[in-house]
């Protein structure tokens, strides 16, 4: 691991790591009472998928400023995969959307274990929201004693509440801007404080910082971190929409139904004419979509070259990203491997 970037036994370091994590913090809530199951399944399940994006990008943060492969350091970074499982949690809850990995989501899961008490609908809903909670405060805990020392940790603890602030602040936005008329401008603030600064620029600097970098390092890992992830997010609200939901595990009219603002939307918009225009008004926002109405509005959206715009977005943003590496002086391992996750978080075509 030390000397080559090897990503699939990284996932199994980080899979085992977070398994066996959840798994103490399981027996712990069932100790104080087995009716706590269904919560305890729900905190395993929210970490069971992913391909660790986030926890990679702070293990490569650490290693660009030449520091070694390191077993608590691999903690840490796995602290990241928490906040990311809190943040889909409360995100899903929030859209109401009913699959996630092809599973159905936290909330979804647990109104099937309260099916036929009072209020069942609402109580899965208050229990999902705690299990995010719990999933975030977990994310804390396990970064608090990864095992570094406490003058390291403290040095990413600014950083830290940062990625909290922001994050949070990203999917206020989303609620706030969910249901107005698209604005280009106000998606690219949402995908870039929602997802893109806690999935890449956040983790980066966070392991950065406890490997004790530089200002000018930690500002070029920035330059490379925001243009990436915002790549991230906007092949992510393609595949949302374009992408067939068994590969995606994700339903296809989540982003229509919800009428949310996305980037694809926006452009969508854009270059509507007014009858187009009034075209998407008529679906955006209903609940009793079909395949039809998914398949109408991927035609409109080719026809106006939206889907192309966004891949020149993404595009143009991975090759921003790139070409600041090529400015800092990384060890060549460090190098090689922010390349490759740039690639890796950005081609999701499977």
């Amino acid at each position: 691991m030390s000397e080559r970037w090897d990503p699939a036994d990284f996932k199994d370091r980080i899979d085992t790591l977070l398994a066996d994590f959840l798994a103490v913090e399981a027996e712990q809530l069932l100790a104080i009472d087995d009716a706590l199951h269904p919560v305890a399944e729900q905190l395993q399940s929210a970490v069971a998928h992913g391909k660790r994006l986030r926890a990679a990008f702070c293990y490569w943060g650490w290693r660009a400023v030449g520091q070694p492969d390191s077993d608590v350091l691999i903690r840490a970074a796995a602290s990241m995969e928490l906040v990311h499982a809190a943040a889909i949690v409360h995100d899903d809850l929030i859209d109401d959307s009913p699959l996630r990995h092809n599973q159905p989501t936290a909330h979804i899961a647990l109104q099937t274990t309260l099916a036929g008490r009072p209020r069942a609908h609402a109580a899965a809903r208050s229990l999902a929201m705690l299990v995010g909670d719990h999933l975030m405060s977990l994310a804390g805990q396990l970064f608090a004693t990864s095992g570094l020392p406490a003058a390291y940790l403290a040095r990413a603890r600014p950083v830290w509440a940062e990625l909290a602030r922001e994050l949070i602040a990203g999917e206020c936005l989303e609620i706030l801007a969910t249901g107005t008329w698209p604005d280009p401008d106000v998606s690219l603030k949402v995908v870039r404080y929602k997802t893109a600064k806690y999935t890449v620029e956040h983790p980066l600097l966070i392991g950065a910082l406890l490997a004790g970098a530089g200002s000018g390092l930690r500002t070029g890992l920035s330059a490379y971190g925001l243009p990436l992830g915002e790549a991230f997010q906007l092949r992510d609200d393609l595949l949302g929409l374009f992408g067939e939901p068994e590969r995606t595990g994700k339903a296809g009219l989540d982003d229509i139904r919800g009428h949310r603002p996305t980037v694809l939307l926006a452009e969508s918009w854009q270059a509507a004419l007014p009858a187009q225009r009034e075209h998407l008004s008529g679906v955006l926002g209903r609940r009793d979509l079909t395949d039809e109405h998914l398949q109408d509005v991927r035609e409109l959206m080719v026809t106006l070259k939206a889907p192309d715009r966004i891949e020149e977005m993404i595009d143009t943003r991975v090759q921003e990203a790139v070409s600041h590496l090529r400015g800092l002086d990384l060890p060549p391992q460090a190098r090689q491997a922010l390349t490759a996750l740039a690639r890796s978080a950005t081609d999701r075509r499977h």
